[in-house]
């Protein structure tokens, strides 16, 4: 049973032909509803610090559990997880609550998400605060067709994708080692082999760096990938030449005022070219690692709520 201190209670809300795992605060505050979205391999846990700064400052907060994720559905065909099932979702969550619009906020795979939804649902997002992952400008080929020609076939990205169910299987079976090898700040990829990385770190028996979170708080993550196993989540990059192909005839600028938060220790780079992209953008840069939200939420929340007063809210 999910009971972490201070965080609300989830609630199943069925949308989009599936059931979403939902937390939500400050309902008191509809005037001003604000979505958080999780990455990979995370939890709508992770935005605990986020919630309750949020709905101090007159939001309303909804954080789902995305599709794959907690005791969200995790349906069996790939296609099922990708950019208009995942922003779909979301769409369908604003429906539930009867909301035109909103902000969206988005870390890691859920920045990825968020940007996908703005570039399909331009109408349904009012202002876009994105940490870690900048845009992702398109390439001339699909990008698991060019990361394989750039970084060859065991870069995760691409042996998630041409080896199905072999990641999947290695994190299922070393759940805590791997979630506790990943909160950890920002390290450089474990050797050997950096093209593994992702399954080098569920191997590795002493992990590097220092933790971001208390045992307690780990063990709600690895509790719920213990219930739900990676492959839902896993199958998100899956979808990422499906997405290619589905966004390729939509207006690739964002138009809406945006908040891009970067870790300077994020081995994620930044964008060079952002503002040709999002014309819209503020950048603020933290000195932490990938993991923001988490490893500095004080300054997350500074930052956030700094930005959000700029544009006139509350």
């Amino acid at each position: 049973m999910f009971n972490p201190t201070n965080f609300p209670k989830p609630t199943l809300i069925s949308v989009n032909g599936v059931e979403l795992e939902v937390f939500e605060a400050g309902r008191q505050n509809a005037e001003n509803p604000i979505v958080l979205c999780h990455g990979w391999p995370e939890h709508a846990f992770s935005w605990r610090h986020q919630v309750p700064a949020l709905v101090d400052a007159g939001y309303h907060v909804i954080v789902p559990n995305q599709r794959g994720y907690g005791n969200s559905s995790r349906p069996s065909e790939v296609a099922d997880y990708d950019i208009e099932h995942l922003s779909g979702d979301l769409i369908g969550l604003l429906d539930h609550y009867g909301y035109e619009d909103a902000t969206f906020v988005g870390h890691d795979w859920g920045a990825m998400v968020v940007w996908g939804l703005t570039l399909l649902h331009p109408n349904r997002v009012n202002k876009v605060i994105n940490l870690s992952l900048p845009y992702q400008e398109r390439w001339e080929k699909p990008w698991i067709e060019m990361m394989e020609a750039l970084f060859g076939g065991d870069f995760y990205f691409v042996h998630f994708n041409r080896q199905p169910g072999v990641a999947d299987a290695v994190f299922d079976e070393n759940t805590f080692q791997f979630l506790r090898n990943m909160y950890r700040k920002n390290q450089p990829p474990v050797e050997p082999e950096p093209g593994m990385m992702m399954i080098n770190l569920a191997k590795a028996e002493t992990p590097l760096g220092e933790p971001i979170m208390s045992d307690g708080e780990l063990a709600v993550f690895v509790s719920a990938f213990e219930t739900s196993g990676f492959t839902g989540s896993v199958n998100w990059y899956r979808n990422l030449d499906r997405n290619w192909h589905l966004l390729a005839d939509v207006d690739p600028i964002i138009q809406q005022p945006t908040l891009m938060i970067y870790g300077e220790r994020d081995l994620v780079a930044k964008s060079k070219n952002l503002a040709d992209f999002v014309p819209n953008v503020e950048v603020v840069n933290l000195d932490c690692g990938h993991w923001i939200q988490q490893e500095m939420p004080a300054e997350t929340n500074q930052a956030i709520s700094t930005w959000l007063e700029q544009q006139g809210d509350n």
